[in-house]
């Protein structure tokens, strides 16, 4: 079995490779608005020309949300300290719990590393605001559902 670090290290790449993966199609989104705006030709028929354009401006300015968004949770991921190992469930922290097992980092969804799934969750998600501060053996109730904390790296 992998030591703790090396779990940690492995889980917060998938992470960064999650958000690198987002980040890289919303600029190929943002690419292919600005070619369409700039392939858009005057020879269009009036109204339906500025439609379509419109349409596209509220597409780029969507995807310029998405990518300041990306670029927040890129920040918050590159402050987390993965190095440091605590008993209390902090920002990093792994948890093994009866119900599942969880990764406080940023919401990336199911992560597997050596046959073990992980939920890659962010710390303002309903289940980690629970799980922030707990301690092994603390019990947890979800969504009518009760489970306990059994290790916390």
């Amino acid at each position: 079995m992998k030591k703790s670090n090396d779990l940690k290290q492995e889980l917060f790449n998938k992470c960064q490779v999650f958000i690198d993966n987002r980040l890289k199609a919303v600029q190929l989104t943002i690419w292919e608005i600005q070619e369409s705006l700039t392939s858009e030709t005057k020879s269009s028929a009036g109204d339906k020309h500025e439609t379509g354009r419109a349409m596209l401006q509220l597409e780029r300015e969507k995807a310029g949300r998405q990518l300041a968004e990306i670029q927040k949770v890129n920040q918050l991921l590159a402050k987390i300290d993965i190095s440091k190992s605590s008993n209390i469930i902090v920002l990093g922290s792994i948890i093994y719990t009866t119900q599942a097992n969880y990764f406080i980092t940023i919401s990336a969804g199911e992560l597997k590393v050596n046959n073990q799934s992980f939920y890659a969750i962010s710390a303002n998600t309903p289940i980690a605001k629970l799980l922030l501060g707990k301690t092994v053996g603390d019990q947890i109730r979800f969504r009518d559902q009760e489970f306990a904390v059994i290790k916390v790296i």
